[in-house]
């Protein structure tokens, strides 16, 4: 984290940071995996990198990326390049500390003291010809969107090499900034940084009548959608609370142009909702007395969950076979999962295949290595 993180911050990952974490540490080895293959090599940049490990010995963000690093370096000769921006100065000797640990390791990484604007133009230059990731995770304002606009629509706009990123749009500062750009008090200097992060002052219509509840929610979708159309990717807006039913702390919002990039991001992201709920209820185990958490009583029905989307895909598998041509799961992966995307893993597809399958929907059964790439043949004709 950047500007405004406290020490207590460091000291324990929290809720909002173990759902981010397990998304990080569960999508980022797909990316290496699929963009670097083996022998190859991946650039990724941590923007707001902070220490990057807690005081309780736990991983943050730069020590997950680091591990995984250095695991794909051992085990398939994926070369990462890792680059660790951190403005505060306490923060940045304890994350150069780390880098230092594994970089004596052979691990290829280099932490910068300063702002992340400053460092992007070198590690622009750094990634030419290269896959990159970019992890950008302030505590306040995201970056100007003009700058990011021009990094991935401009200058690093082609399917090849691939380009994604995780951005944290920041809802807490969305509802503060908004509800006061009508208050005579409001600063317009503060109003002035949120029509840089968003492109405009378009966002100030939403509270042109006060805060309203929903309106922090519609300034992420529109941001969401200038971005896509802007970049020319697909973004996905995933919101990130402390507790059920809580208005999210940020969005973290996703870019991708590969059908793969989008097929395993929604699979990271079931996995690290499960993560999320399991954390919650072990820390409600810890703290309360209660023999049954408040957790495991709000908490979807993970078996109805599966069943109810195995049903949905196959389904929609059906309709996308009525075309009476054979398809590759990932190519289709938005309008397969439907509404179930990031909340069911990928094994769910394969259970709706084998279904489809039994009821005469497809002559395929489901079966291969990656479920991602099988193709799936429409019903034979009688």
């Amino acid at each position: 984290m950047s500007n405004g993180t406290s020490g207590d911050y460091w000291s324990e990952p929290g809720l909002p940071s173990t759902f981010k974490h397990a998304l990080l540490g569960r999508y980022l080895p797909k990316f290496g995996g699929m963009t670097g293959a083996r022998g190859g090599q991946v650039m990724y940049l941590d923007g707001y990198a902070g220490e990057g490990r807690y005081g309780n010995g736990d991983p943050g963000s730069a020590d997950r990326v680091l591990r995984i690093a250095e695991d794909h370096q051992l085990r398939a000769g994926i070369q990462w390049t890792c680059f660790f921006a951190e403005k505060s100065a306490p923060s940045f000797a304890e994350l150069q500390s780390l880098v230092a640990g594994y970089r004596s390791r052979g691990v290829d990484a280099q932490a910068f003291n300063g702002d992340v604007l400053a460092l992007m133009d070198q590690v622009l230059t750094s990634a030419a010809g290269r896959p990159l990731f970019l992890f950008l995770d302030p505590c306040g304002l995201a970056l100007p969107f003009e700058r990011l606009v021009d990094v991935l629509g401009h200058q690093r706009r082609g399917t090849r090499p691939p380009t994604e990123f995780l951005l944290n749009f920041s809802m807490m500062a969305i509802r503060r900034i908004g509800g006061n750009s009508q208050s005579p008090k409001g600063l317009e200097r503060t109003n002035e940084r949120l029509d840089a992060v968003c492109g405009g002052n378009w966002w100030r219509e939403y509270f042109a009548d006060g805060y309203s509840r929903d309106a922090d929610e519609m300034v992420a979708a529109e941001y969401s959608a200038r971005l896509a159309r802007a970049a020319g990717m697909h973004i996905r807006s995933v919101p990130v609370a402390k507790a059920p039913g809580h208005k999210a702390v940020y969005n973290l919002v996703f870019g991708t142009r590969s059908n793969h990039g989008l097929w395993m991001f929604g699979d990271a992201h079931a996995r690290a909702r499960n993560t999320w709920w399991e954390t919650l209820e072990m820390k409600e185990e810890a703290e309360s007395d209660a023999l049954f958490p408040l957790a495991s009583v709000q908490r979807p029905d993970p078996e109805r969950l599966r069943e109810r989307a195995v049903l949905e895909i196959a389904d929609n598998l059906a309709s996308l076979l009525h075309r009476g041509r054979p398809l590759r799961l990932v190519d289709h992966t938005l309008a397969l999962y439907g509404d179930y995307y990031g909340q069911v893993p990928e094994t769910v597809v394969r259970e709706a295949v084998k279904h489809l399958q039994r009821s005469g929907g497809t002559p395929s059964d489901g079966r291969g290595p990656k479920i991602h790439d099988l193709t799936v043949l429409p019903p034979l004709r009688r």
